[in-house]
């Protein structure tokens, strides 16, 4: 993908709008290009501030009216009529707009939604393109030292073989406009992805769900660290081993 076909794409990408290949390349590029990967990062900021702090409110009802009897009130006897439609039409649209701001707005998938599409697109990439570890190891006190250097934390890698829950080994992964770290465990035949990187100024929180595509998304955080857990499999056995996580965490 060129950086004119990412650029063309990065609102429906924002938005959750493209489909799981057109997803895939862009995490690709964004992975190439830091330029177009920052773009993205500035887009997603500020619409999750936007979303979050700047108020948004449905017109009154008789708004129209009201501004029309004012606006009549106020004109001199000499102002051509044509001035004052003008002033009411300028109001009108101003009034438009902000309606439909809100309703763009709504429709905007929040932070929570984009990142769980992310995790989710990380997940199944990391499945079809046959790369679901650079380090496979089974032994916590290998995968832990080996993100030493190329991270900026590091993360806490727990294992649970009694539980059913197998490290398989680790990764470098890109969530959230930064790298993260990827942890992989086993059940069964079901892969566990576990994305880890540090969440500044945030108390723990308690273990959202969500579903995505046909996959369970499980996310907290805990000691000021993200967690996201995504599987296909069943959602109780996804929470537990989310629980045991979070009592090594």
């Amino acid at each position: 993908m060129s950086c004119r076909e990412a650029q063309e794409l990065l609102h429906g990408y924002a938005d959750g709008e493209l489909d799981l290949v057109r997803n895939l390349e862009m995490e690709r590029h964004f992975r190439e290009c830091p330029a177009c990967a920052s773009d993205y990062e500035r887009l997603r900021r500020m619409r999750e501030a936007m979303s979050g702090s700047v108020p948004y409110f449905q017109p009154p009802a008789g708004l129209e009216r009201r501004l029309r009897s004012r606006l009549r009130a106020a004109a001199p006897a000499k102002r051509s009529i044509h001035w004052q439609w003008a002033a009411i039409a300028a109001a009108l649209v101003l009034t438009v707009a902000g309606v439909w701001r809100v309703a763009l707005m709504s429709r905007h998938p929040d932070s929570v939604e984009i990142l769980a599409a992310e995790a989710v697109s990380s997940h199944v990439r990391s499945l079809m393109a046959a790369h679901l570890t650079d380090v496979p190891s089974s032994d916590r006190h290998t995968v832990k030292p080996w993100f030493s250097g190329k991270l900026d934390f590091s993360p806490t890698v727990g294992d649970f073989p009694s539980q059913g829950f197998t490290l398989a080994g680790g990764r470098l992964d890109y969530l959230d406009g930064r790298p993260v770290a990827a942890l992989v465990y086993q059940r069964r035949q079901h892969v566990i992805n576990l994305f880890v990187w540090p969440a500044p100024g945030r108390l723990n929180s308690e273990t959202s769900t969500t579903d995505r595509q046909g996959y369970h998304v499980l996310h907290w955080t805990k000691a000021h660290m993200n967690y996201w857990a995504v599987s296909d499999l069943n959602g109780r056995e996804l929470t537990e081993f989310a629980e045991l996580v979070r009592k090594t965490g």
